[in-house]
Parts: C-alpha cells; structure tokens; sequence
C-alpha cells in the first residue's frame, strides 16, 4: 500500500523544537517539509544541519502505522557532526559506533511518551528494515537505514 501523503510528529527533546508535517505527498517528498526536519535533526552540540534520509523517515512513517500512533516520536539524537560522534565515543557509554550513520543522517534514537520501548523496538525489528538498537536502561531504540540488524 502506498498512501498518498505521509505526516511525521517529531520533537527533539534537547532543544525542544518541535513539528508535526507532511514530507510526502502525491508520489514526492516536499523539499521545504525535509528541510524542517533536517534543522530539527540536527548536530545540537554545534548546529550543524545534514539532510537526512528520506528512507529514514519512511521507515518512521511505517513504524507509526505499525504501532498505530499519532503521538511524536521524541528524538535524543538525530544527525551527529563527525567531531559530536567522537566526542560521544570518549565521554558516554551509549554506543556511539566509530562509522556512526548519524554521521550520514541515517540514524536516530528516540521515544515515544507513554509507550515502553520494546514495544518500539520489535515493531522496528518487525519491519526488517535497517538496524535497530534496544537501549532499555537510557529509554530509547535507535533505527538507521543500514543492513537489517539488531542489538
């Protein structure tokens, strides 16, 4: 099924910037909606903006479908400049990988309120798309558009 128009709630809980809009409408994506979420997305350490992967946010899209939500997805990371994600590396122990895909804008790690993690985690391992980390003990399940992997 390809639905005519795709809405994405995201709101990035370090900065609290926050959006609820249509990125895909009629078979395209709107540059001016990917542009928002680029910003929203982005390095908050040093704002940095990258474009992020518009099979990202499908992958989002269909998780919400998935879960049959219609709240945001709080996002803890989204984009990470190169000089954020080594700095990450060296200071906390939440896996930041050496070759990150946050550093391609291909990863984030998020949150829904009121909804336990695992709950997000297997239906994001239920799509098979992608990698999908499971961080139970800091509330959040990181996706990215890699090869279909989990930890």
């Amino acid at each position: 099924m390809n639905p005519s128009h795709k809405t994405l709630a995201l709101e990035h809980i370090h900065t609290g910037d926050k959006l609820k809009l249509t990125y895909f409408e009629q078979g395209h994506y709107i540059e001016g909606a990917l542009r928002e979420i680029n910003y929203l997305l982005r390095d908050y350490h040093n704002d940095a903006v990258h474009p992020i992967d518009p099979a990202l946010l499908d992958q989002l899209y269909d998780l919400k479908i998935m879960l049959g939500i219609n709240r945001p997805f709080y996002c803890s990371s989204g984009y990470r400049s190169p000089r954020t994600n080594a700095r990450l590396r060296k200071r906390c122990r939440c896996g930041a990988a050496k070759h990150s895909l946050h550093m391609q804008g291909r990863a984030i790690d998020l949150h829904v309120k009121g909804l336990d993690t695992r709950k997000i985690r297997n239906a994001a391992l239920a799509l098979h798309r992608g990698g999908v980390g499971y961080y139970r003990h800091l509330n959040f399940v990181h996706l990215d558009t890699g090869l279909f992997r989990s930890w």
